[in-house]
């Protein structure tokens, strides 16, 4: 086995009172594919940062190979003191690194080298960082929530990029099929500790819960053994109290251990309160348009939205998903056709930028609601008071964060109190843009039973393609042109149902080009390897899609790896093989498919 190209021991490290890390551990080897979670606030970005030499432990030890390079994608990236997005991108570049690659990275991911990085958003400046790490092709990849800000044309093209390269990976992602898609190993961060199983995404649930069983089985042991000690205690510590002193240190320290484990255990709770029930009918939109400087978002637009539809709005960023949000829920106007809101709407609206929240306030007084001062003790949820301290255990605060102030909550603390302050208004109409960014993966599964077990109707725009297979029940997609398609189902039910990959961001980077750039593949003409190529290629898809199936089904027999390694690790390899080329060949059809069109056009 090949020595580990970067290696933590028993880091420890003490942020205030409580330490965070508390001997986790991490082993990096050529060509590993690991997945770090935890919940928010475990220490994911942390330990990462100390991977990446960022930050200092406390104690233990970071061993990189010498000569092995490291690249690190921070969540929040700082583009500052470069002029171009080039000189940010290629500023990353080692000696001997290839130029050309960080000028194709930044064409792929549709981005303009001279732009000022000042003037991106945060999905331009989240795709610049991309090909700044991605452009040397390192040694090692630490990426944290890569896909933060990214549409999921992005995220499908990041996805094929990433499993083409034979670079060692840690990555922490709240999107669920990319960590199925790519790993092959598990770090889970949890109370400071870090545990590790050489199996992929797929099979970490499964393990967790044993894990925690194992758990309530041991506090089950420990309970009772403790019982027996007490007992001991009162009627035997008295006649041989000299020769016992360490078995009454033994009980001290039992009962330490005894109240570490509960520290581990609290649990998250989600539920909406409910206003009473709405019309049947939610909104109905008759051939709605509406444009910005003559640009038109949405055009010729005609849905219905009934009591109890879960609507994932989705599509690449840019295309109007925020502007059609509005229009279906009257906060924004169209310039053709009617909107008509039903009747008794009561609706609660969770943003996208958390721009709701006051940085200034405390936490308490967010929940309470007070405005700029120490508020009440009781927030009211389902009609009925409930005190703050109680409310904010449900999304996992502790009492000590009452008084903390929102501006210095990490990214999924701040999406936990979100949510809290969203669920604890009457609703019956729930209005979640990206509610999933920075959220953990327990927190999405809670987010997820509580939206499926809620009354009212959801309306979601969100590039999480879990996520929408989970909740939504029809999909609203992006088409181009301003033309939205209502699909029944999920985001995998659409791409069914279209019968082609959503768009690409190679695809999306010809629009965002400078006026007067004109791509050289637009002379070309179909050539007959092109033809047979646009006839063959969807039996292909087909073919991969169903061969990533038949993997699938093996690898969720829990009890493959312990049986056989060996052909878990074929069929985990086949199925890395098949998606890889499965995005290779969406890719193709589709450049080939936008090339008819154009040829056709002209």
């Amino acid at each position: 086995m090949a020595p580990p190209l970067l290696l933590l021991q028993d880091i420890r490290l003490t942020l205030g009172t409580a330490p965070l890390l508390d001997g986790a551990e991490i082993a990096v080897s050529p060509g590993d594919r690991l997945c770090l979670v935890g919940r928010n606030g475990s220490g994911k970005s942390t330990l990462l940062k100390i991977a990446a030499g960022l930050l200092t432990q406390d104690a233990g030890t970071r061993f990189a190979q010498p000569g092995a390079t490291v690249r690190y994608l921070a969540q929040e990236p700082d583009l500052a003191g470069h002029e171009t997005i080039r000189d940010y991108v290629e500023a990353g570049l080692g000696p001997g690194d290839d130029p050309h690659r960080a000028r194709t990275l930044l064409d792929q991911l549709g981005l303009n080298p001279e732009a000022a990085p000042d003037h991106l958003s945060g999905g331009e400046a989240r795709r610049a960082a991309l090909a700044r790490a991605l452009a040397p092709a390192p040694d090692i990849l630490l990426l944290d929530e890569p896909t933060n800000h990214l549409d999921l044309p992005a995220i499908a093209w990041l996805e094929a990029e990433l499993a083409a390269m034979r670079t060692a990976m840690v990555l922490i992602s709240h999107d669920r099929r990319l960590l199925e898609s790519l790993s092959r190993s598990i770090v889970w961060l949890d109370r400071g500790i870090t545990r590790r199983i050489d199996r992929g995404f797929a099979h970490f649930e499964a393990w967790r819960d044993e894990v925690l069983e194992q758990e309530e089985r041991d506090r089950h042991k420990l309970g009772r053994k403790l019982a027996m000690e007490e007992d001991w205690l009162r009627y035997g510590v008295t006649a041989r109290r000299k020769r016992n002193v360490k078995r009454l240190a033994n009980l001290h320290a039992l009962r330490e251990q005894r109240r570490q484990q509960r520290g581990g255990t609290a649990g998250l709770k989600l539920a909406a309160t409910e206003a009473d029930i709405s019309g049947k009918l939610v909104a109905v939109a008759e051939d709605v348009g509406k444009s910005f400087d003559g640009r038109p978002i949405v055009a010729g637009l005609t849905t219905r939205i009934l009591r109890g539809d879960r609507v994932g709005i989705v599509g690449p960023n840019g295309a109007g998903k925020t502007t059609l949000l509005s229009l279906l829920t009257g906060a924004l106007a169209p310039d053709a056709g009617t909107v008509k809101l039903g009747a008794g709407l009561r609706m609660v609206t969770l943003d996208q930028r958390r721009e709701s929240l006051d940085p200034d306030l405390t936490l308490a007084d967010t929940l309470t609601g007070a405005s700029g001062r120490r508020g009440g003790d009781m927030v009211e949820v389902n009609g009925q008071p409930r005190h703050v301290i109680g409310y904010m255990k449900d999304f996992l605060f502790t009492p000590e964060q009452a008084r903390t102030r929102v501006g210095v909550l990490s990214g999924g603390e701040r999406g936990r109190l979100a949510l809290a302050v969203a669920l604890a208004k009457p609703s019956n109409l729930l209005v979640l843009d990206e509610p999933t960014n920075d959220l953990d993966l327990e927190t999405l599964e809670l987010l997820q039973e509580m939206l499926g077990d809620y009354a009212g109707t959801v309306l979601l725009v969100s590039h999480d393609r879990d996520f929408l297979d989970r909740v939504a029940t029809s999909v609203i997609n992006a088409e181009g042109g301003g033309r939205w398609v209502d699909y029944a189902g999920g985001y995998t039910d659409m791409l069914a149902q279209r019968g082609a990959p959503v768009m690409v961001a190679r695809a999306a980077a010809r629009t965002t080009q400078p006026s007067g750039a004109s791509p050289a593949r637009a002379a070309r003409k179909l050539s007959f390897k092109d033809k047979h190529a646009l006839e063959t290629l969807p039996a292909r898809i087909d073919e991969l899609q169903r061969g990533i199936a038949k993997h699938t089904r093996v690898l969720a027999d829990a009890g493959l790896y312990g049986r056989d390694p060996a052909a878990f690790r074929r069929a985990t390899d086949a199925l890395a093989e098949a998606e890889t080329e499965l995005a290779k060949a969406e890719e193709r059809w589709l450049e080939l498919e936008m090339l008819r069109e154009e040829l056709e056009g002209g």
